[in-house]
């Protein structure tokens, strides 16, 4: 964009800039340069240092605070404006008057080629930043239920153990198996278990509260960690869980409805108790829910 008082050295600059294969468009002052700009995705701006409303060196400087675009200043020898001046505005070039139309197509270029380097080094630094976090999300998180997996399960809670530590704050963990899993697999298919799996994952995370945190702990089994919570109530969350599971209605045949069902064991972090010995006894209780008739929720102290 060309930014000009005087409509001649507009049109001439212009031509200029389409002769060379660039799209052109023009403004007479600061103000009607700002609205293109809201209008248009430009990538340089050529203004004149006196231009109406404002002078070119606040225009460069709301340029550079509010749009993603370089600014090439032309001034004449006289003027009160030196390289530092318009560099510390936010300019990237600084053009005397009369422009040289050969210079001009140096300095865009120039300016256009640099514009080019940093616009791919953000870009490639938002590419790695987002592979990190992808590959960060595939360490911790289950593949096909997208809750977390076993290993930030061991993480979390070692954590969780030293807060309920510090604070003397009640620690509960879930172990829930969803029942005659490998009959379900068998008779309808991995595809089938699959999805059973998947909505499994989100009725937990229905069931849970914000603090709370869910885990594919391997297979159908999945652990739950439940930060401040009494064993008491521990089996309350279960109980919702083990319930909502119990009123899913699974199809995965046509005209088949299926109903499938979790045992839950239960558990209440002792103080100074070593994790394995914790997480053993939500294991114990979730064999005695299974041995007692399966779809229901164990918590023995």
């Amino acid at each position: 964009m060309i930014v000009a008082v005087q409509e001649d050295v507009r049109e001439i600059l212009r031509e200029a800039m389409v002769m060379a294969g660039y799209q052109c468009i023009t403004a007479a002052s600061g103000f009607e340069a700002l609205d293109r700009l809201s209008e248009n995705t430009i990538d340089v701006v050529i203004t004149d240092l006196k231009i109406p409303s404002m002078d070119g060196l606040e225009l460069t400087a709301q340029i550079r605070k509010e749009h993603n675009a370089d600014v090439i200043v032309m001034a004449g020898f006289s003027d009160d404006c030196t390289f530092e001046d318009i560099i510390t505005k936010g300019a990237s070039e600084l053009l005397f008057k009369p422009v040289n139309i050969s210079e001009l197509y140096m300095r865009i270029k120039r300016v256009l080629r640099e514009r080019t380097i940093i616009l791919e080094r953000n870009a490639a630094i938002q590419k790695l930043r987002e592979s990190e976090q992808y590959y960060q999300e595939l360490s911790t998180t289950d593949g096909l239920t997208k809750i977390f997996n076993a290993r930030q399960f061991y993480s979390a809670l070692r954590s969780e153990i030293e807060r309920s530590r510090r604070y003397n704050h009640p620690l509960a963990v879930l172990m829930l198996d969803i029942d005659d899993f490998k009959k379900y697999n068998d008779t309808y298919g991995h595809l089938e278990g699959d999805k059973v799996l998947v909505r499994f994952a989100e009725i937990i995370k229905d069931c849970l509260r914000q603090s709370d945190t869910a885990y594919r702990y391997g297979g159908e089994e999945f652990s739950v960690i439940l930060p401040v919570t009494t064993g008491e109530q521990g089996v309350n969350a279960a109980e919702r869980v083990r319930t909502m599971l119990r009123t899913e209605v699974f199809k995965p045949r046509s005209g088949s409805k299926i109903r499938v069902t979790v045992s839950i064991g239960a558990a209440e972090y002792l103080k100074d108790e070593d994790i394995m010995v914790f997480l053993r006894r939500a294991d114990q209780n979730l064999y005695k829910a299974k041995a007692a008739g399966k779809d229901q929720v164990c918590y023995a102290t």
